[in-house]
């Protein structure tokens, strides 16, 4: 488990659980049926069960750990809802991350009782934010495949200018490049990402100031999971230049990122797509084409996107 020292609160959020369950108010109806015959018994029955479920609001207590080994699967599960098919080693990645464990956190529920639902486990992640140093971490199968997935869908959406100065950049080792990855369910509020991004960005500078891995970024790169609707755009080259009052995404405060970068594009991610995190999205019944958005912000900015966080998404 986490360490008890970077365990913190972070917030609640409301969870809508498939088929949850409201709690009978009473048991005593029960011994009002014994002189009923069976037919009407077993009637009863069938209603009450298809009263039972219903679409019911749960509040959720969150607090934040320190990435640990049992996080392993959690991490790896919502990187590659990120990632969807793409030739990348979240396996690797989910690695780096956990060893490299003094930046970073998990969100998980706070303390799950014994009569939470039995498919609630106390160490399941709702959610994480790390970062990956793309320079410090250079050779590296994982890293390696983020800079060629970047590079190769920003060749295919943008022109040869944008493709040159994205390469150099990601190639000067006098400047490194963090890729910042904050992932989690989809129906897990906005409110949750302020204290995270906050502490994620104490620790990288205390990392900074203890020569740790991380501690330096003079970019941060972003790949957002975004959505437009369908119909908006139809030319994979004009996907690149999609406005972004278009845009929709999927963790919201990731818009203020996206004001402050210097760099953008995006990229459809429609064939990839198999679930419903990737690309079966409606809004109001208007049916969605799901994207990927690159960002890369310059590291003296990241104060003005802190400052809109607070401004935005403060309880």
């Amino acid at each position: 488990m986490a360490s008890r020292s970077k365990r913190r609160a972070v917030g609640s959020g409301v969870l809508r659980p498939p088929g949850a369950r409201v709690q009978r108010d009473d048991e005593e109806e029960e011994d009002e049926v014994e002189d009923e015959d069976e037919d009407e018994e077993d009637s009863d029955e069938e209603e009450d069960e298809k009263d039972e479920i219903v679409d019911e609001e749960v509040n959720i207590e969150f607090e934040a750990y320190s990435i640990s080994d049992n996080d392993y699967d959690g991490i790896k599960k919502l990187l590659q809802q990120l990632f969807l098919k793409a030739p990348v080693n979240t396996a690797e990645l989910t690695d780096l991350l956990i060893q490299q464990n003094h930046v970073g956190s998990v969100i998980k529920q706070t303390d799950v009782s014994e009569d939470s639902d039995d498919d609630m486990d106390e160490d399941e992640i709702f959610g994480f934010i790390s970062l990956l140093n793309l320079t410090e971490r250079k050779g590296t199968q994982c890293a390696e495949q983020i800079k060629e997935l970047i590079l190769s869908s920003c060749e295919k959406n943008c022109d040869k200018n944008m493709v040159e100065q994205l390469d150099k950049l990601l190639n000067d080792t006098t400047k490194p490049v963090g890729f910042l990855l904050s992932e989690r369910f989809i129906n897990v509020p906005p409110q949750i990402a302020l204290p995270m991004h906050q502490q994620l960005q104490k620790e990288l500078a205390d990392a900074h100031k203890t020569n740790k891995p991380c501690g330096k970024c003079c970019f941060y790169l972003l790949i957002s999971k975004t959505f437009v609707e369908a119909g908006k755009n139809n030319s994979k080259k004009k996907w690149s230049n999609q406005k972004k009052d278009e845009l929709m995404f999927a963790n919201a405060e990731e818009e203020f990122f996206y004001e402050k970068a210097i760099l953008k594009f995006n990229y459809s991610v429609q064939e990839e797509s198999d679930t419903c995190l990737g690309g079966k999205w409606s809004f109001d019944d208007v049916p969605m084409k799901p994207l990927r958005t690159v960002m890369l912000i310059p590291g003296d900015k990241m104060n003005e996107v802190m400052d809109k966080l607070k401004e935005h998404l403060s309880i």
